[in-house]
């Protein structure tokens, strides 16, 4: 899947590997992992925005959506760009236990979006972030709220990965609240989210 720059300064990348992070925002419920926590989502469950997903719900009802932070790498291990990433995920621990790569990786799981805005034009230090299902906010935060920073996760990651061109970070998730916090997606739910500096990023559950 391509991904176009805002504004067309630079040519589109072609995204590769997916990789999540997980219990990366300050959270009294869950203690600070002593290192990114990391998983990841196959290729084939990329989407852009504006689509709709769908999924057999004989395999799992309980499927829930997450805004996060994505950084798009270069060459060298060079961030290149940040852009929105919608982390849909099915965490039924009969599925594949504590991996979730099944239940991260139906395809349309990974809706990516709008666009990418080049890193030196945004600081992503303290970014607003929130994830709305029909309007309703079912997550918010700020980027400042992560344990483990964008040059800690990449910096991490490439010790024990080679990181290429077009690769995918997703860098965890605000914790959530309101009323809807535990509800899962439903036929005709518009998930929504959206980050300071970037966008929106939306899609339809069919």
């Amino acid at each position: 899947m391509q991904l176009a720059f805002r504004g067309g300064s630079l040519p589109p990348v072609e995204i590769g590997a997916v990789y999540t992070i997980g219990l990366n925002y300050n959270d009294p419920a869950s203690p600070r992992p002593k290192r990114p926590l990391v998983y990841g989502k196959a290729s084939t469950s990329l989407t852009t925005d504006q689509t709709t997903i769908r999924w057999n719900r004989a395999l799992t009802a309980n499927v829930n959506g997450e805004c996060e932070l994505g950084v798009v790498m270069g060459s060298d291990n060079r961030v290149i760009g940040y852009t929105i990433v919608n982390d849909v995920t099915s965490q039924d621990p009969w599925l594949d236990g504590d991996q979730w790569l099944l239940g991260k990786s139906f395809p349309g799981f990974c809706p990516v979006g709008p666009w990418i805005v080049s890193a030196d034009e945004l600081d992503v230090s303290n970014l607003a972030l929130s994830f709305t299902v029909n309007g309703v906010a079912v997550q918010g935060g700020r980027t400042s709220q992560m344990r483990f920073g964008v040059h800690q996760i990449v910096d991490y990651l490439g010790q024990h990965v080679e990181l290429r061109a077009g690769d995918l970070i997703a860098t965890g998730t605000p914790p959530r609240i309101g009323q809807d916090a535990n509800r899962h997606l439903q036929t005709g739910d518009v998930m929504t989210c959206w980050i300071e500096g970037i966008g929106q990023l939306m899609n339809t559950v069919e």
